[in-house]
């Protein structure tokens, strides 16, 4: 079976984009908030960001703001970032490091890093009151390659049957000890579904991204995941090309030893729902979270991480790779701003899926469900 035999498997005849209202209606933007962001597992970044206790990052998740923070004993918490006092937001810078304690800027309620509230001035006072029925309220976190995930939701499902799919397949990548050396942000004004089935499919690459089809041919691909939460496959790195970099080199050392054969030839995209997406290259790895802020406007962070010694390696050149998705990636957001600006047009309305986007066609099949639409 060839590659795009493959490609084509996972097609469903007669798969047509969504209607209109998905990309513009707040109100569906509001029910997405609710049933997909707040009930799912949504990554926060790596692990790494939080190495010794007391680092600390502020996410947004579904518009709760939540504090990520390793306690003394190194175990990782997300605390709902309000005071059980008043409500007061206790953190507003979006990282640093703490001491040994979160205060309150109000009326000095204090927390220990593990969420007990260990300081209440004046509740002395307050017949019955004991500090143990106010620890800070806690969302659940897991671990997984590196990462940092975290749920909202009342009742979560089990991060071992939601990951399991995902379980192994990506060990040969060594990703829990890749060091990140780069960081950037994007403002897309685009609807955050746009952001993902753009991500999802090669088709514009001819058209839309010209250094990238040198590198990776948009026929060349084949997709191992085609149904669920986690979607995605490979595509082959044209000959003489090394990587997916501006000059074509590799920009650094295997991310590990463990990739042979075609892995060292090919590089592997994922979405992962509801809020990442994850490229993999034989010198690099790079993802991205996705952050809806209105029915318009999305924000993208991105990371690119690299062999931890590669910086011993004099040929090491982050840049060649770093410069490639900036380019790349500013491709995309202007053509997925444009995408939404045509899709506000009364006009618009749904169109066919090719079997050249089976996997933009699988993400919506796995949003609808999300949804309770299916």
């Amino acid at each position: 079976m060839t590659a795009f035999q493959r490609t084509i498997e996972s097609y469903r005849q007669g798969a047509h984009t969504m209607p209109r209202d998905y990309y513009t209606s707040p109100t569906i933007f509001a029910e997405e908030r609710e049933r997909i962001l707040a009930r799912h597992w949504n990554c926060v970044g790596r692990s790494s960001a939080f190495a010794t206790a007391g680092e600390f990052q502020v996410r947004d998740i579904a518009g709760e703001s939540l504090i990520v923070v390793r306690d003394r004993s190194g175990e990782l918490h997300a605390f709902f970032n309000i005071c059980r006092h008043r409500g007061t937001r206790l953190c507003k810078d979006a990282s640093g490091k703490l001491s040994e304690t979160i205060q309150c800027p109000y009326h000095a309620w204090t927390y220990a890093l593990d969420g007990r509230l260990i300081g209440a001035p004046h509740m002395n006072e307050v017949e019955g009151f004991d500090r143990k029925n106010y620890p800070l309220h806690e969302a659940a976190v897991a671990e997984w390659e590196g990462f940092v995930f975290v749920n909202i939701a009342e009742k979560p499902q089990l991060f071992e049957e939601w990951i399991a799919p995902m379980i192994g397949r990506l060990s040969r990548f060594n990703l829990p000890s890749l060091k990140v050396g780069h960081r950037a942000r994007y403002e897309v004004n685009a609807n955050w579904k746009l952001v993902f089935q753009n991500y999802s499919e090669c088709l514009h690459c001819p058209t839309i991204h010209p250094q990238l089809s040198t590198v990776l041919p948009y026929t060349s691909g084949a997709n191992d995941l085609t149904a669920g939460p986690f979607l995605g496959g490979y595509m082959e790195i044209k000959a003489p090309h090394e990587s997916a970099t501006l000059t074509g080199r590799a920009c650094s050392r295997l991310v590990s030893d463990a990739l042979q054969g075609d892995d060292r030839k090919r590089a592997y995209y994922y979405t992962l729902m509801p809020n990442m997406a994850l490229s993999l290259h034989p010198d690099y790895a790079n993802f991205y979270l996705l952050t809806p802020v209105a029915v318009d406007k999305t924000i993208v962070e991105t990371e690119w991480m690299f062999h931890a010694d590669s910086e011993r390696n004099p040929k090491f050149n982050p840049q060649d790779a770093i410069d490639f998705w900036d380019v790349t990636n500013r491709q995309d957001w202007d053509i997925c701003e444009r995408s939404q600006q045509g899709i506000f047009s009364r006009k618009y309305e749904p169109g066919p899926y090719s079997p050249r986007e089976s996997i933009p066609a699988a993400w919506d099949k796995q949003y609808l469900h999300m949804m309770g639409r299916s």
